[in-house]
């Protein structure tokens, strides 16, 4: 009873992978289906996905493929939960690749009547120098390697979808829901799955400023979310130690955070504001 929504984007280079390993797992003791919503797209990212519903009726997985003219994330996830038949859902970018195990564990998490929020074992990929040292250091930040970050793939229970309705027009709908949850109601299971980041520190820049904007958007808009905020602070002496273990790892990350600094400040004195929604892209 595991309903998996894909919002893709133009993701015909990398939809294709995502599907497979999902396809690819090891049997779940629960019914699954596939909603994919191809939103705005000007390539073949629906093509290809059509092209595995023949694999997913071998498994007995129900699988639709959703067109929408504009291009939204918010608007393809509230479409594809519109579409979705089952209570659990998994909410999982068109770039991710899951482990065999994954599906079947994120199950065994989810089954009980008390809400619920869980996600895999996060392993952030990259191919150019510069964002191979940027994730060295990236994946050491204690949030990412202690909690339950969600990045690109958190699912829930019913009663834990039952806490919000529609996703609401904002840029960081992974931060929202994680934080309707409290810490000890988000579970991370062993399994792991891949999540790329972009490539090249202009794209790495661009990306962090629009991550740090839909946190500071969450908490503007829902102040009473960040109570269940467990997001540990870095402070000096734990920079101290990642620039020890991976000086260049750290000197790239640092350089990233510097320069999302100074775009901030240059935007706010232009008169844009900070909190508003930046719908740019890495790539």
């Amino acid at each position: 009873m595991l309903s998996i929504i894909i919002p893709a984007n133009n993701e015909e280079a990398f939809l294709g992978a995502c599907l497979s390993s999902i396809l690819a797992s090891d049997s779940p003791a629960c019914p699954v289906e596939i909603v994919v919503v191809a939103n705005g797209c000007t390539d073949r990212t629906a093509e290809v996905a059509r092209g595995f519903e023949s694999r997913a009726q071998a498994r007995g997985w129900r699988m639709e493929v959703l067109e929408l003219c504009q291009g939204d994330k918010m608007r393809a996830l509230n479409a594809g939960d519109a579409a979705a038949h089952w209570p659990w859902r998994a909410y999982l970018d068109a770039d991710v690749t899951l482990s065999p195990a994954l599906l079947g564990q994120l199950c065994k998490a989810l089954d009980g009547p008390k809400a619920r929020y869980a996600s895999g074992r996060l392993r952030i990929t990259a191919q150019g120098w510069v964002s191979r040292a940027y994730a060295a250091t990236y994946r050491r930040v204690p949030f990412m390697a202690r909690g339950v970050p969600g990045c690109g793939l958190f699912a829930v229970n019913a009663a834990g979808r039952a806490r919000w309705g529609k996703f609401p027009d904002i840029i960081s709908d992974d931060t929202y829901v994680r934080l309707l949850f409290r810490p000890d109601e988000r579970i991370n299971v062993a399994a792991t799955y891949d999540w790329p980041i972009v490539e090249g520190f202009a794209a790495l820049v661009r990306v962090r400023q629009r991550q740090d904007r839909g946190v500071r958007q969450v908490a503007a808009l829902f102040p009473d979310l960040m109570a269940n905020d467990d997001k540990a602070k870095l402070g000096v002496p734990g920079m101290l130690l990642l620039a020890a273990r991976n000086p260049v790892g750290f000197a790239v990350y640092s350089a990233v955070a510097l320069a999302v600094r100074w775009r901030d400040r240059g935007r706010a004195g232009a008169g844009a504001g900070a909190g508003l929604p930046d719908w740019s892209r890495g790539r």
